[in-house]
């Protein structure tokens, strides 16, 4: 085994004490946090990080914090919000992550949940959801925020500001000189440390309770291979609301002593990216998807020469690609060509996205369909397959030197992975969570003699790999009996440039289908460069020359599919898919029973031979505001 997971099997580390021993080790010598502000990037030593911290956890102790207690943390990703959890950390508390695009009513479900005692929020959007619903929020003590921007008139008692929240804690200290150090000893590695709610998508999120132990060896069972060293950056753009920042943000950094960057705004990532050349990138399958949409658009903008050199290399580099895959090394002369092809092209590629650094480029979440692996194959980025789960994170894992194509990867150290008699993947080991908060019951469903039922399909090969299919209650069944998997069939729609997203029907039917979200981008600059002429997404979506080329697409992708699972009609809807809408959960996988009853009068016109039906829908937007809005949608047979 690793001695890095060793390390943590056999050692009693807890992030707290992880902090203090980067702040005994490098002081103010060495950058810990890096922000960027007005383009500038402000850098914290760890001697500030653990200042911080220390200031913040014994103003928590002033106000009665007690050991167990709950603290929500609801924002950006931010280094106050990584300051704010290591201060509940501290405390002996468990932080809440709550995601910041979340309405009052999901925000306060989570508080009332997890029973949460203090709130910390970022500015003022979030400070307004807290104070329309503080009626409602009778165990919050106190609610700190950490961006003072347009609270300046705000008087409620309830609100703390990060700066007084420091004066008070030092003012504590003063009385109590060696209680925070007290409780750093105190800390265990198998305490409940973390609480991340599930995305409830089959009810109420479920409050999962991860101990110190699952978060250090759910980030350590990705990078024991690919190790951070000691200066080198992260970026941090994924919300600390979900498990997986938790563990290759917070706890992997904190373990490495590596520096972690926070992109100015969302805006800016990929600029952000260039500039600091961050060592391990995680995207999800969507992400790494529209990546790859926005390099064909790039390359459909760029210049003749540029064009036909990416035209010309990119073939080679399947050619490595897939002599990579069959475990073999490409002749001679395709390295050859393949090395000048990186100089030309597929370098420049890199740096654009911001992985010219990159040791170790991760994906989770929904299905990632080979043909984007292969494609960042080519282009020199190795991707790496985790499977895993809030409940059960990195439970399997790729490596750069042992993946196959279409897997998962293979059990992480010190994990067990086995395929139950009805074909469930289930987990062991000391990455599964400890139970749903106040849920007895499903934690008895969800955990039977130590084995997490993950309630996903799959199966293990004669070597070892594991092959993700999908949700058992999602594997799909036509009419006549046929099994189909809809997110295999998604991913491969959505490998096209010109499709967003894509949701596949087809369950007790007599032939698959699918509601397609074209991409208004790419498929806006075909119109320009076709002379047609259109405004919003829902005119351009419902263009016959955009069928057509729809149809296309479609028509390809069938090659690929088994005869009886390919798509026989599809719909280009008027809008996209949205979490506010209730249409995507908060990491954007689809609702799909929701989505079901949503467009069910288009599901009845496709099945029922229709070539349109005319659809008024609600829409809901971020302020409050609804509207109701009527097209015509076009079915076209493939």
């Amino acid at each position: 085994m690793p001695n890095i997971i060793q390390s943590v099997l056999e050692g009693d580390f807890t992030l707290p004490r992880l902090l203090a021993r980067n702040y005994q080790k490098y002081g103010d010598k060495h950058t810990a946090l890096m922000k960027k502000d007005m383009g500038i990037w402000q850098e914290s030593s760890w001697q500030d990080y653990y200042g911080k911290v220390k200031d913040l956890s014994l103003c928590l102790l002033s106000l009665g914090m007690q050991p167990g207690d709950k603290a929500a943390i609801i924002g950006d990703n931010d280094p106050e919000w990584w300051i704010a959890e290591l201060a509940v950390l501290s405390g002996l508390g468990i932080a809440v992550g709550v995601y910041p695009d979340s309405v009052p009513s999901e925000v306060e479900y989570i508080i009332n949940h997890s029973e949460a005692r203090f709130i910390f929020a970022r500015d003022q959007e979030q400070c307004d959801k807290i104070i329309a619903i503080k009626e409602n929020l009778p165990k919050v003590v106190k609610v700190f925020y950490w961006d003072s921007k347009g609270m300046w008139h705000y008087k409620d008692e309830l609100l703390c500001s990060f700066e007084v929240a420091a004066r008070i804690g030092q003012e504590y200290q003063a009385a109590n000189p060696t209680i925070f150090e007290e409780n750093l000893e105190k800390g265990s590695t198998t305490d409940i440390s973390v609480m991340c709610y599930t995305s409830g998508t089959t009810g109420l999120p479920k409050g999962v309770q991860m101990n110190t132990k699952a978060v250090l060896l759910g980030g350590l069972n990705l990078l024991h291979f690919s190790p951070f060293n000691r200066g080198d950056n992260y970026l941090a753009f994924l919300s600390p609301a979900w498990a997986t920042e938790q563990v290759l943000g917070i706890a992997s950094t904190l373990y490495f002593a590596a520096v972690t960057c926070f992109a100015e705004k969302t805006e800016t990532i990929r600029t952000d990216m260039r500039e600091i050349g961050p060592g391990m990138v995680f995207y999800g399958s969507r992400q790494w998807e529209a990546i790859v949409s926005e390099i064909e658009v790039g390359i459909l903008d760029s210049t003749l020469i540029k064009r036909a050199f990416y035209r010309a290399f990119l073939p080679v580099g399947y050619k490595k690609a897939e002599a990579l895959f069959a475990g073999k090394k490409a002749g001679l002369g395709w390295r050859l060509l393949y090395l000048l092809g990186d100089f030309l092209v597929f370098r420049q590629i890199r740096d654009y996205l911001g992985l010219s650094k990159l040791k170790l480029a991760i994906t989770a979440g929904s299905y990632l369909g080979p043909d984007v692996t292969r494609f960042f194959r080519a282009i020199g980025v190795n991707i790496c397959n985790v499977y895993g789960s809030t409940e059960a994170v990195t439970a399997t894992v790729e490596t750069p030197t042992q993946f196959k194509l279409g897997s998962a990867g293979k059990a992480a150290p010190g994990v067990e992975v086995k395929i139950s008699d009805s074909g469930e993947i289930l987990i062991k080991g000391d990455i599964v969570f400890k139970g749903y908060y106040k849920n007895p019951e499903a934690t008895a469903e969800s955990l039977i003699d130590g084995w997490y039922q993950t309630g996903d399909a799959g199966y293990i090969d004669e070597e070892g790999y594991l092959f993700y299919l999908e949700r058992l209650k999602d594997m799909a069944f036509m009419k006549d009996g046929t099994t189909f998997a809809p997110t295999y069939i998604e991913s491969r729609l959505k490998f096209s440039l010109y499709i967003k997203d894509v949701m596949v029907l087809g369950v007790d039917q007599e032939f698959i289908a699918v509601l397609i979200i074209v991409d208004f981008d790419t498929v806006g600059k075909w119109a320009e460069k076709q002379h047609i002429v259109y405004t919003t997404l829902a005119d351009l979506s419902q263009k016959k020359e955009v069928y057509d080329l729809i149809k296309k697409e479609t028509i390809e992708i069938n090659k690929s599919l088994p005869e009886k699972s390919r798509i026989r009609r599809f719909v280009n809807l008027h809008k996209e898919f949205d979490a506010d809408e209730g249409e995507l959960t908060r990491t954007r996988k689809l609702r799909r029973k929701f989505m079901e009853e949503r467009y069910d009068k288009i599901i009845r016109g496709i099945y029922n031979g229709e070539a349109s039906v005319n659809l008024s829908i609600e829409v809901k937007y971020r302020d409050g505001r609804k509207s109701m809005m009527e097209t015509d949608i076009i079915i076209m047979d493939v």
